[in-house]
């Protein structure tokens, strides 16, 4: 575990991988459930293909992980609880918000990492991705967002209305049974990225639902799972290698 400055504090993030200044950098931007074992375990995956790794835990405003403790997802009021309670750190993650704290995360991971930069991001960290992608354009190479939500909404801040400012080249792996992300909202974000002329792919894992690659809730589907893991390590491998 490490320590990053941010501008509103002090973010604990696990590092794993070389850290020697040579291995490319990846940037690990965790699900809504929090830093944990969990992506520990994805970051050391990714990190063994050769790369330094830095995840930290975005919901550092409240506190070190685990802010919410992780509860039994099969629990009803456990869970209705537990989300409860994710709300309002996600709230406090503004299109700002994210931003700043981005250039933090960027600003550490290359003091140990080689530039420029890959952005991987599950969930709620699909979206924080688009945030850093847009707010350091020029540092970031490539951007995978695996099960994401919220990337196209009616809201003016939507992170598809800043499509303009993408330069990452992304990958996008969606969920096919996703009510945060469904037919019409991949269609306007789609829209959105070809009219701005960004080089992406985007494929629909079938049968998968939201959190397909978390191995410790109830959404886990290993199949998706591990092609999630081999297009990241594709993309991954051309993205950084070529720049």
């Amino acid at each position: 575990m490490v320590e990053v400055s941010t501008p509103d504090g002090i973010a604990d993030a696990y590092l794993t991988g070389a850290g020697d200044g040579q291995a490319p950098g990846v940037l690990f931007l965790m699900d809504a459930f929090g830093l944990r074992e969990q992506i520990e375990v994805m970051a050391d995956r990714i990190a063994e293909q050769g790369y330094t790794v830095l995840a930290p835990n975005l919901f550092y405003r409240a506190g070190k992980a685990p802010v919410v403790p992780f509860p039994d997802l099969s629990d009803p009021d456990g869970r209705t609880s537990f989300f409860g309670k994710l709300r309002p750190l996600m709230e406090q993650l503004s299109p700002q918000a994210a931003a700043e704290d981005g250039t933090a995360y960027l600003n550490y991971l290359e003091s140990v990492a080689a530039a420029p930069i890959a952005v991987v991001g599950y969930c709620l960290g699909g979206r924080i991705g688009w945030r850093i992608a847009t707010g350091s354009p020029e540092r970031v190479a490539m951007l995978a967002a695996f099960h994401p939500g919220g990337l196209a909404t009616d809201a003016p801040d939507s992170p598809h209305n800043s499509a303009d400012q993408i330069r990452a080249e992304l990958y996008i792996g969606y969920a096919d049974e996703d009510p945060s992300m469904n037919s019409e909202q991949i269609a306007t974000l789609e829209r959105a990225l070809d009219d701005a002329g960004v080089i992406y792919r985007a494929e629909l894992y079938k049968d998968a639902r939201h959190g397909y690659t978390m191995a410790d809730t109830p959404s886990y589907n290993e199949a998706a799972a591990e092609r999630h893991f081999g297009e990241l390590f594709s993309v991954l491998d051309r993205t950084l290698t070529r720049t």
